[in-house]
């Protein structure tokens, strides 16, 4: 008996066996998880540039992997570094601490990642002084090092700090970010105390140069963009002042005038990224050795160039079809040096974008453009006058989110409740807040329940606003300074929050799913692919569709 007994659990073990409506899977464990996130990619873009996408790119994801259809940020703001941070903790900025790209901590205005306990590895620029200290919580590549003894490796890469600190998590080995001052990949001394040889070598490549001077021309006729504006409209903002946004652009021209740092608003900055990914793929043996490694890429060029020009520009559809040959490229070579059925890949965004407000005014759609430094000088005028004060108490606006002083309060002694009631009132008449809403209270306010529990994700109690400014439909932030062309994203709104999300490798079953998946639930579902432990601060669940052939 005791014999039939063990043969059943192994036959379970080794196999699989349905018990109780549920499959019992074998521990092994993929080789190498690679994530990548596409910086501002909207879930349609998917659909609208379908037809001109080649073999073995995004076709290849979408037709032997598994898509999560209606992919949804489940928080606000909707911003670079909530979005990295979320995908890989399956947490939310009340938990993680990352409320948004730059808030407050201690009364003092902060960047997510700085770190002035940490130097440069690889330039003496400032923009090394990085480290992910203010994520209050795990990620998945924390996990994997725990539940492996820390014998796995984890790599993150981007062009953007916080889009590599963040997904690599606190244990990684490294994190990889692109300086403009040099035009090489560095790190900080929180990771390293220098350059691997490898990355000396890839720098001294001077990649970014050498793409730079192939200029951006169009892999397909300008006439046949039928996909897009056209090529010289008002919805676009150029990249040199004065000058119009039409194709060709002379990126060589660029480098020169800029810098390096004129590559990120170019589709050479994915190619750069991805290179970078490949070269350490090789040189680390990630998926190549008796562990399971994790590598985070993010490619960041797609939301400078959304950001400049928008979501219907020749330049925005362009530089899809350019990283859809990139992706084949990169996805080729996983094949190669792991082998198809030893590793799995999810490909996601951050965030995504609204269209631009004046193409939608064009096309008699509601819309229009916010200037949060004019609300700001209305909101104190306000305060002013209704307080009797000399004194400025709103002190920023950031993140749709109203920061009132708290030491000019306490120095007037005005009522904080009362100030907040009356800035709510007051800023709740212009047109393009839908509600005002008294982030304390956020429980007891009368608005639809989606958008609420996205506001209370939000909210850091210590390092949030005090006030949510929840922007009517295609409403957004524009800047006087950039001009009223491009996009912007940070709000709840579909356009801002719907998201791709396709899972591959050789061992996901094909499949698609429309039930309702929140960013949240990426990390707890790669963590039941691995078999360990959610990270720490996770409040997402894994995606039950999607079946893993481990």
């Amino acid at each position: 008996m005791k014999k039939k007994r063990l043969t059943i659990v192994c036959a379970c073990l080794i196999s699989g066996l349905s018990i109780w409506g549920q499959t019992v899977r074998c521990m092994e464990r993929p080789k190498l998880v690679v994530g990548i996130v596409v910086d501002q990619m909207r879930r349609d873009y998917l659909h609208r540039f379908y037809p001109r996408f080649a073999e073995g790119g995004f076709k290849r994801l979408m037709a032997e992997g598994f898509s999560c259809d209606n992919t949804q940020l489940n928080y606000v703001p909707t911003v670079t570094a909530v979005g990295h941070s979320s995908i890989y903790t399956g947490s939310v900025p009340a938990i993680s601490g990352i409320a948004g790209n730059d808030f407050y901590l201690n009364g003092k205005k902060v960047y997510c990642t700085e770190d002035s306990t940490v130097n440069a590895v690889g330039s003496t620029s400032p923009e090394g002084k990085m480290s992910p200290r203010n994520l209050l919580v795990t990620t998945v590549g924390d996990e994997l090092k725990l539940s492996s003894n820390f014998k796995s490796k984890v790599i993150g890469i981007s062009l953007k700090d916080r889009a590599s600190i963040l997904p690599a998590g606190h244990s990684a080995d490294a994190a990889y970010w692109f300086d403009d001052e040099t035009g090489r990949f560095i790190t900080s001394s929180f990771y390293l105390d220098k350059l691997p040889q490898w990355v000396n070598d890839f720098n001294e490549k001077d990649r970014a140069r050498a793409l730079m001077k192939e200029e951006w021309t169009l892999l397909f006729p300008v006439t046949s963009y039928d996909e897009c504006t056209g090529d010289d409209n008002g919805f676009e903002n150029p990249l040199v002042k004065g000058e119009k946004p039409v194709f060709p652009v002379l990126t060589s021209n660029l480098l020169e005038s800029e810098g390096y740092g004129a590559i990120r608003t170019t589709p050479f900055g994915n190619t750069l990224t991805l290179e970078m990914a490949m070269e350490a793929l090789c040189q680390e043996k990630l998926g190549q050795e008796d562990r399971t490694d994790l590598l985070a890429v993010s490619l960041s060029s797609t939301d400078y160039i959304g950001h400049q020009f928008g979501t219907y520009a020749i330049e925005t559809a362009d530089t899809y079809y350019r990283l859809d040959r990139d992706l084949k490229r990169f996805i080729d070579y996983l094949d190669e040096k792991v082998g198809r059925d030893q590793y799995v890949l999810f490909l996601t965004a951050d965030h995504a974008a609204a269209h631009n407000f004046l193409f939608m005014q064009e096309h008699r759609m509601p819309a229009g453009g916010w200037i949060a430094s004019e609300t700001l000088d209305e909101l104190n005028a306000f305060l002013r006058k209704k307080f009797n004060t000399t004194s400025c108490l709103a002190k920023d606006i950031i993140n749709y989110q109203v920061f009132f002083d708290k030491e000019k309060l306490a120095e007037t002694g005005v009522d904080f409740a009362e100030v907040k009631k009356v800035a709510c009132d007051f800023l709740s008449e212009n047109p393009a807040f839908a509600w005002v809403l008294d982030m304390e209270n956020l429980n007891t306010a009368s608005l639809p329940e989606a958008i609420r529990e996205r506001a209370v994700n939000g909210y850091h109690r210590t390092r949030s606003g005090d006030l949510q400014l929840v922007m009517s439909p295609g409403y957004y932030k524009v800047s006087l300074k950039k001009g009223m062309g491009g996009t912007d994203h940070g709000v709840w709104n579909p356009y801002d929050a719907h998201i791709p999300l396709l899972f591959f490798g050789g061992r996901i079953a094909h499949g698609k799913t429309s039930r309702l998946v929140k960013m949240t639930d990426i990390a707890p579902t790669l963590c039941a692919l691995l078999g360990i432990q959610e990270p720490n601060g996770c409040v997402g669940q894994p995606i039950q569709e999607l079946d893993f052939l481990y």
